[in-house]
């Protein structure tokens, strides 16, 4: 059960007053009372992320200020939705709203943007100035075992996830591929007596990370030990684990909107950052690359924090069970 508007101050207006710190958001679900029940909690980012829906359209680049012909990553038939507050300073896609999953390797706190898309690991300051990062919040109760897996080793090479009803590659393409390539792949994929095998799409995807691991603290993916994960060397040099393709495809307000897939990193997400390839959003991340194209095109990366752009990402497929 979910708080329906982030409208946090109750004046009928969601703007930048109704941010809260993390240590507010923390602080506030103990107090918090709504519709008789008062054991909410700050939700964790995999029960955040289950609100996001793809049929949303990203704005990153759009330079007006006329919001209403976007399309926000909810769906605002149930859920009250705003984009950042351009009076106080904000840009359009700032509506980020807080999880309570801190980045085991590094003071940034997950969060799911449903203006444009995407789950990153945001610094609990403010990047150009004095003061705290702020967020939406929304709060959440019940159900305590959403978004905790139940993996079975089936001894096979595939794993089972009895929460979600699905089966996994217990190992990855151990190459990386454009976002067509992965399709073809998963289309001709036959493994374990199995020929239903396909390119998860990006919520799936998403349910198996395992958000208490990294790179930096396990020397890992993001992903239970039970997984094999390929190891690469990242953009700064450093031996890391890839990003893998999703089915879903991230619509963006531009001429070509679709060109783009969503996917998610269980190695570090790596931005070029003053000057230099830096992990700026964290492994558990979700972002964008687009479908083809050559990275090299791409020595800075992509937007204000440098994203990698990668393209040749790799692949994990999945079934249902």
């Amino acid at each position: 059960m979910w708080q329906q508007s982030p409208d946090t101050d109750g004046d009928g207006d969601i703007d930048a007053d109704d941010k809260l710190t993390y240590a507010e958001a923390l602080a506030g679900a103990s107090s918090f009372d709504l519709g008789g029940y008062d054991d909410w909690r700050l939700p964790s980012i995999k029960e955040q992320y289950s609100l996001i829906v793809f049929t949303g359209v990203d704005p990153s680049g759009y330079e007006g200020e006329d919001t209403d012909g976007l399309v926000p990553f909810i769906d605002t038939d149930y859920f009250n939705f705003a984009y950042g507050d351009t009076d106080a300073g904000e840009r359009i896609i700032d509506s980020q709203y807080a999880s309570s999953n801190l980045y085991v390797d590094g003071e940034l706190l997950f969060g799911v943007n449903f203006a444009d898309g995407r789950i990153k690991g945001y610094g609990l300051s403010m990047p150009f100035g004095p003061g705290d990062k702020t967020f939406f919040v929304t709060y959440v109760r019940g159900n305590t075992d959403y978004g905790i897996n139940q993996f079975v080793d089936n001894e096979d090479g595939t794993i089972s996830d009895e929460a979600t009803e699905l089966m996994w590659m217990q190992n990855d393409s151990g190459e990386g591929m454009n976002w067509e390539e992965a399709l073809t792949y998963a289309e001709n994929f036959e493994f374990a007596g199995h020929s239903d095998w396909r390119l998860p799409d990006v919520k799936e995807l998403q349910s198996i990370l395992d958000y208490s691991r990294s790179p930096g603290t396990t020397q890992s993916a993001a992903i239970d030990a039970l997984f094999y994960a390929t190891e690469i060397t990242n953009e700064a040099g450093q031996s890391d684990y890839a990003c893998y393709w999703s089915g879903t495809t991230h619509s963006n307000w531009s001429d070509v909107g679709g060109s783009a897939g969503a996917y998610v990193s269980f190695g570090r997400a790596m931005g070029y950052m003053d000057g230099s390839w830096t992990d700026v959003h964290g492994a558990g991340a979700q972002r964008s690359d687009p479908k083809t194209g050559n990275p090299d095109d791409y020595p800075t990366g992509n937007g204000p924090q440098g994203d990698a752009i990668r393209i040749y990402n790799y692949v994990r497929l999945v079934r249902s069970i």
